[in-house]
């Protein structure tokens, strides 16, 4: 973590950027843009609902964040460490009565098979699903300082693939991660599609088996690299979309016309960077176009509010919007973990 970062707390903004995107996006998800703006007024002008409930993308975070905490607790992070711990607190996500805000299917379905201890995860693991749900809730290991890339980008696409195993879900996972960090890290935002483009042809063919496993065995790919390469193609595909959409798109159009609805990773990680890229500098701005959305609102804005959050820093949320947010103690502690 830089002293810049640091002096701005960009885990603490990321964490609360991600939840207040989350629950301004809740009561719009499912709708198209013109229900939004009859239902919610002028998009912006959004204000946060009351009271400022999440999703299952902050509740999946939560439990993300709580994993990696406890097996950084016991050492270095490592795939066995880190496997236990967040594999139960998927589980525990899950079980909860609190899980009741319309989760996706499968993290359902993968979760459910993760109770069975003595099963390997790789068979819970739904290798043809590349839902959003892969990367609504990585942003955790863009923010955890002190981690190579080798660990931040095996993390990534472990904590995607307990549930998602299509390798567009890893891929897109480990993208939305970097985006994260970089943004941690000071990028400048007008570089940071670029940056990723590279990102992604340098770690095209790079399957990450000390933390994958035998995944790939489980699609039809004749290879590990083949496997992987599908799903970085696909990021790359969406990736350039989103390039020229950063010059040309209008604020005052839906930006899932643009790079899609976000119900599937590539897109989700696309259109939450397209909000978050067309106001860098006006970060509830970004939030409201995100959640004014026709796709998958409540993921894209969740999306927007983490990189938003990482760039800016936790002072740029309304302190009235942070001090009412759902869990906002514990993504706030978090936050605090992180950025000491």
């Amino acid at each position: 973590m830089t002293t810049t970062a640091l002096a701005r707390r960009a885990a603490t903004g990321s964490l609360l950027g991600l939840a207040l995107g989350d629950a301004l996006g809740f009561p719009t998800e499912f709708n198209d843009v013109p229900s939004i703006l009859a239902k919610c007024g002028p998009w912006r002008e959004m204000a946060l609902p009351r009271p400022a409930i999440v999703t299952d993308d902050t509740q999946m975070t939560l439990a993300l964040g709580r994993g990696l905490r406890t097996a950084m607790d016991r050492g270095l992070l490592a795939p066995k460490r880190m496997e236990r711990p967040v594999r139960e607190e998927f589980v525990d996500w899950y079980q909860s009565p609190d899980n009741n805000r319309a989760p996706g299917r499968t993290c359902l379905v993968a979760c459910n098979l993760l109770k069975d201890e003595g099963r390997p995860w790789q068979q819970a693991s739904q290798i043809d699903s590349k839902g959003c749900g892969a990367n609504m809730r990585v942003a955790p290991l863009g923010l955890v300082p002190g981690l190579s890339d080798e660990q931040r980008a095996g993390a990534a696409q472990l904590q995607a693939a307990l549930t998602h195993g299509h390798p567009t879900a890893l891929a897109a996972s480990d993208l939305t991660a970097r985006a994260v960090r970089l943004l941690v890290q000071g990028a400048e935002p007008a570089r940071l599609v670029g940056l990723l483009r590279s990102y992604a042809h340098e770690n095209r063919s790079r399957y990450h088996e000390r933390w994958l496993g035998d995944l790939w065995t489980r699609a039809q790919d004749p290879t590990p690299e083949h496997f992987i390469a599908r799903g970085w193609d696909e990021c790359l595909d969406v990736l350039d979309r989103l390039q020229e959409a950063v010059g040309t798109v209008s604020p005052e159009d839906d930006p899932c016309l643009a790079t899609g609805a976000g119900w599937i990773a590539e897109e989700a990680l696309a259109t939450g960077l397209l909000c978050f890229l067309l106001f860098p500098d006006e970060p509830v701005t970004a939030l409201r176009r995100a959640a004014c959305t026709s796709g998958d609102s409540d993921s894209i804005a969740c999306l927007t509010g983490a990189f938003a959050g990482a760039h800016l820093g936790a002072e740029v949320w309304p302190r009235e919007w942070a001090d009412r947010i759902e869990y906002g103690g514990e993504l706030q502690a978090l936050g605090a973990l992180w950025d000491a």
